[in-house]
């Protein structure tokens, strides 16, 4: 295992939540979509149900994003920024299923601003342990996702957000077979 596993599961969770707004159908476009993506994550504390919550959701994800294509230098300082606007407190607490694990703000904070806080903490960790590498964008051609690269030899190229890979793969599985009956 490369992080801690809240931390390994708030990078999965940002992917995703980054990921709702990658493709031309945004997932993210009422707030009971976002009750069903909180649900999905099994993000806890207080709600408000709202359409300014959805908002705010929703302006937090280009946020995250950039630290996707970001430098060392330019994560840190989306992350400070991030964790200064929400005067997070890094705490350890136990709750629901979840053993220790850290939250830096009250259950009481706004939704936007428990996950902003929630991912810069995750990637405190990503710095720190000098592998923003493992942060990447898909490579599946015509893909805005992002995915998270936890594999021992760092070989994820594609999101989970739909069939990149596979789609990928029988492209160029086509390609080869064009070129072989082109050649012959």
């Amino acid at each position: 295992m490369t992080f801690a596993y809240d931390t390994e599961r708030s990078l999965l969770d940002m992917a995703a939540l980054i990921n709702t707004g990658a493709h031309e159908a945004d997932r993210l476009q009422t707030p009971a979509q976002l009750d069903e993506f909180l649900e999905a994550v099994e993000f806890t504390g207080s709600r408000t149900h709202t359409t300014a919550e959805l908002a705010a959701v929703r302006q937090l994800r280009p946020r995250l994003r950039a630290v996707w294509t970001a430098g060392e230098d330019e994560a840190v300082e989306i992350i400070n920024a991030i964790l200064r606007e929400a005067r997070a407190l890094p705490q350890l607490v136990r709750h629901d299923h979840w053993d220790y694990h850290l939250h830096a703000t009250t259950p009481e904070a706004p939704v936007d601003v428990r996950l902003a806080v929630e991912a810069a903490m995750a990637l405190v960790d990503v710095v720190r342990e000098k592998e923003l590498d493992r942060l990447q964008l898909c490579a599946a051609e015509g893909c805005n996702a992002v995915l998270v690269d936890l594999s021992r030899n760092r070989s994820k190229r594609f999101c989970d957000t739909g069939n990149c890979a596979n789609r990928t793969h029988v492209a160029a599985y086509r390609a080869r077979k064009q070129a072989e009956a082109q050649s012959a």
